[in-house]
């Protein structure tokens, strides 16, 4: 269990979580934040139908999170690859040339609705009942991040078709059990909130439809508790269950998409936002349908997530990080003492390594990898490295994310760029050859000559 916060703390957060209630008019709100792997705070306000950690609430594109899991455990398996062309699995739709990956990342260039009635307010159906058309293509492959609900409704289909059975009991399955979600459902069961529309103008409100959307059910169709919705929280901080392998959901994290039309920092990485806000990388997924809003974030950092749950259909401020930021600050995480560690290559080829003239540091740092960048306060670019199972060392983020890096006695080769012991060595490999005539401070007429 974790350790609940302090009752100041407590104090804080249930402020925040009031005020937000009442000036954004939700007729109920539950909130909680995410440590060691559990609830550590947690409140309701407003109308709640029962225990306020028990209580389901639609999660909308939260939804899309989830399935996002099962096609990364489908490639994980080996039944598909992120650069699959779509008609390798889904045949027959126009987004045949588009691939998996960019589906995930909503860099498909799929329309950001489905064809036909709006589907968070229309029953949905099947694929074929959709009749998806060279409409719904609305820009080009890869060319920028588009939103896209369809998007996933397709991604659902594939995971329906590999798998042989309905998305519902697919997720339900392989997610939703295996993490302990028991009350996360594709319908309400009760205790559940009645979805609402509160009027702009007065204190009133509106029921909102619910129904089951069909094929697109992958965008948008979850239902879940607060205490359901915190275990997704301590999965997506690592707790998964073996329902994806660490690595892969480190990889789920990274952005592919960017979204230039948000303020600050944001991007998609594969079924999942990741947000900078106030110097610190959120990993989550918000959700919106009919009478409901949904939050869910996590500080990977810090170890720390933040949910919420409401039935009103829009006018609420996010309040998930603000609750992640008054956490932060009434009780940062205490991280482990450093310890010593092996270095995962010899001494000798640790320290400072020259590109050109340029001085940068190669080091080891915790979990085995390699770091190399330029020495403080100098500009450059820097990345992180795994040993690779070809004895190379692969880049993990930065400019050389993906890049081999070789380590020789006497120079590191890194993408046709040489680093070198001294500045360019002529002893070593440096492209396009040292000047025979070396290093030197030709004078220069005029100067130091009083003219």
């Amino acid at each position: 269990m974790p350790e609940p916060v302090l009752p100041s703390t407590a104090r804080l957060l249930l402020a925040r979580t009031a005020r937000v209630q009442r000036d954004g008019r939700a007729p109920g709100l539950v909130a909680g934040v995410v440590r060691d792997g559990g609830l550590a705070w947690s409140a309701g306000r407003g109308e709640v139908p029962g225990p306020h950690t028990d209580v389901q609430y639609r999660l909308g594109s939260i939804s899309k999170t989830v399935t996002a899991v099962v096609v990364m455990r489908l490639r994980d398996e080996g039944r598909l690859g992120l650069d699959d062309p779509l008609e390798r699995h889904l045949p027959g739709t126009p987004f045949g040339d588009r691939t998996v990956g960019q589906l995930l990342s909503h860099l498909a260039g799929a329309s950001a609705e489905s064809p036909g009635g709006w589907w968070e307010r229309t029953p949905g159906g099947s694929l074929d009942d959709l009749g998806v058309g060279g409409t719904d293509v609305v820009l080009g492959a890869a060319r920028r991040f588009h939103y896209s609900n369809l998007g996933f409704g397709l991604l659902g289909e594939l995971v329906a078709r590999l798998r042989g059975r309905s998305w519902d009991d697919v997720v339900a399955a392989e997610v939703l059990a295996p993490l302990g979600m028991g009350r996360t459902t594709p319908r309400p069961v009760a205790p559940a909130a009645e979805g609402w529309a509160v009027h702009p103008w007065a204190d009133v409100v509106l029921p909102e439809p619910e129904h089951h959307a069909g094929v697109m059910a992958a965008a948008g169709q979850l239902w879940a508790s607060l205490a359901d919705l915190a275990r997704f929280a301590a999965f997506l901080l690592g707790d998964t269950a073996e329902v994806l392998d660490p690595a892969t959901l480190e990889e789920m994290t990274v952005p592919a998409g960017v979204d230039p039309s948000a303020p600050g920092w944001s991007a998609y990485g594969l079924g999942l936002q990741v947000l900078r806000v106030d110097g610190r990388t959120l990993v989550g997924h918000g959700g919106s349908m009919p009478g409901f809003l949904a939050g869910v974030f996590v500080d990977r950092e810090e170890q720390a997530g933040a949910v919420s749950l409401a039935n009103t259909t829009s006018g609420l401020d996010p309040l998930v990080f603000g609750l992640l930021a008054d956490l932060r600050t009434a009780e940062p995480r205490v991280v482990e003492p450093w310890v010593p560690a092996p270095s995962p290559v010899p001494l000798e080829s640790l320290g400072v390594w020259f590109w050109g003239p340029a001085p940068y540091a190669l080091r080891s740092i915790s979990g085995g990898l390699l770091h190399l960048g330029p020495l403080p306060g100098r500009p450059g670019r820097a990345s992180r490295f795994s040993r690779a199972d070809d004895g190379t060392w692969r880049g993990l983020d930065g400019y050389f994310a993906g890049e081999a890096l070789r380590i020789a006695d006497d120079h590191l080769d890194l993408d046709t760029f040489v680093f070198t012991r001294t500045p360019y060595d002529p002893a070593a490999p440096v492209p396009g050859g040292v000047d025979e005539r070396g290093w030197r401070c030709p004078v220069r007429r005029g100067h130091d000559r009083g003219t």
